[in-house]
């Protein structure tokens, strides 16, 4: 909220600044689009809104909270398994049925925001996470499994582009750094809360979804108080058609950053799907605990990475994350030839680098090159990438987990993460340097 808006009883935009306009927020700026307020039905809503501060959190925890849900799941796959008796290919298809999910919701609806606002999508996303997580609750068995998977995916898809795009629309330096850390921490913390949950206290099954929609009350509540940040646009509709909204000037960096984005989006759904049943293996345990602690482990540490090379060149910070990747998974590969818990663990921490560097890298690379109204459209789009390489080669290394046996296939699925991240280093080291990388 502007400080402008507090002081003025009545205040008029420019047609010009009713659409990209500016309201003070620091060093920073933020879209106003409110063009007259009226007396008290002015001063009321200035009353209700939240700080802009606040709603960067708000939308940030957002982002957390949705990533927290995808990974909550995962601790307790052993579980569900055990209970209903499927094999590990179902694992794999449970989780991997969320990414197509994702997936369909970005290509039809991930820049519908840009045209009807970010509020109202939000709240809507919010709504059907909630109610994923009532599906997840009281689940029976694969079916009421694979709806609450694609409930939550659709809910996901429907908020990433908008959540994205409206940091950025509240302080483009803040909200690029959020855009990055926010999905890893959510999958980071997910892992552990859930977990633990399962592990320590009292109704392993239902209690994390419980928990997670309290929060998603609290947090649509604070979405109908923080103020839109988009103006409206024509073309809803036809926003719905299935399709990638790319700006010209980020088509050729986008091909260059793919290669990236697979790369560390596969490994995380490594570690999604089939990571706590690696992790019995080698350690001989079926805690919870343990087994979410792995998932923690390479999400925190790319989390971390984030955070330290937040003003790193974007170029740097890519060839960093491919290094890192290359090595961590070497060493993980070592971990699980040995069945050693050590290197297991360590290689997770150096990989995890890797991804929090490649991801960042590649976000801050791509972002400066849309404009606000394209902004939620091409984070759609970088996401439609990166939930197919989270989604796909997971299904893949359940099928092989089944032919050929766990261990071995995540060596084979490792194997392939480093050819790719070697296949992203060349291209990074290809591409010429832009002249904002230079500066």
């Amino acid at each position: 909220m502007s400080s402008s808006s507090t002081t003025a009883p009545i205040r008029t935009v420019a047609p010009e600044r009713a659409r990209f306009g500016t309201a003070s927020t620091g060093a920073h700026t933020a879209p106003d689009f409110q063009r007259v307020e009226h007396g008290a039905l002015g001063a009321r809503r200035r009353a209700r809104l939240l700080p802009d501060r606040a709603a960067l959190y708000l939308q940030a925890s957002i982002v957390v909270s949705f990533l927290a849900a995808s990974s909550a799941p995962t601790p307790l796959y052993a579980a569900y398994q055990a209970a209903w008796h499927f094999s590990p290919i179902t694992t794999t298809v449970v989780f991997g049925i969320y990414a197509v999910a994702v997936l369909a919701a970005l290509l039809t609806v991930g820049s519908l925001s840009d045209h009807v606002g970010r509020r109202p999508v939000l709240i809507a996303s919010i709504g059907l996470q909630a109610a994923s997580m009532l599906v997840f609750a009281t689940a029976d068995g694969v079916p009421a499994l694979l709806a609450a998977r694609i409930v939550q995916g659709v809910a996901t898809g429907a908020a990433v582009g908008a959540v994205g795009a409206g940091l950025l629309d509240l302080d483009r330096a803040k909200g690029t750094i959020a855009n990055s850390v926010a999905p890893m921490t959510g999958t980071a913390t997910g892992a552990l809360l859930s977990g633990a949950l399962v592990q320590y206290l009292p109704a392993p099954r239902q209690l994390v979804y419980f928990v997670l929609l309290g929060l998603f009350a609290v947090q649509a509540l604070g979405v109908y108080l923080m103020r839109e940040t988009s103006a409206r646009e024509p073309g809803a509709l036809a926003s719905l058609r299935p399709h990638l909204g790319v700006p010209a000037a980020a088509r050729g960096p986008l091909l260059k950053a793919m290669p990236v984005l697979v790369a560390v989006w596969a490994l995380g759904g490594l570690y999604a799907s089939v990571g706590p049943s690696v992790v019995s293996q080698i350690t001989g345990s079926r805690s919870p605990v343990l087994g979410g602690l792995a998932l923690f482990v390479l999400a925190g540490s790319a989390s971390v990475t984030v955070f330290l090379l937040r003003e790193a060149q974007p170029r740097a910070v890519m060839l960093y994350g491919c290094a890192m990747l290359i090595a961590g998974v070497g060493v993980t590969l070592v971990g699980i030839d040995a069945k050693s818990t050590a290197a297991f663990f360590v290689g997770a921490v150096i990989a995890g680098s890797g991804f929090g560097g490649g991801f960042q890298g590649a976000i801050r690379m791509l972002v400066p090159l849309a404009r606000p109204h394209e902004r939620s459209g091409l984070l759609s789009t970088v996401y439609v990438i990166s939930y197919l390489a989270l989604g796909l080669p997971a299904v893949a290394g359940g099928v092989l987990a089944v032919h050929g046996g766990l261990l071995p296939a995540a060596r084979e699925y490792s194997a392939a993460v480093i050819v790719l991240a070697a296949l992203a280093m060349a291209a990074v080291l290809r591409r010429p340097r832009t002249r904002s990388e230079r500066a």
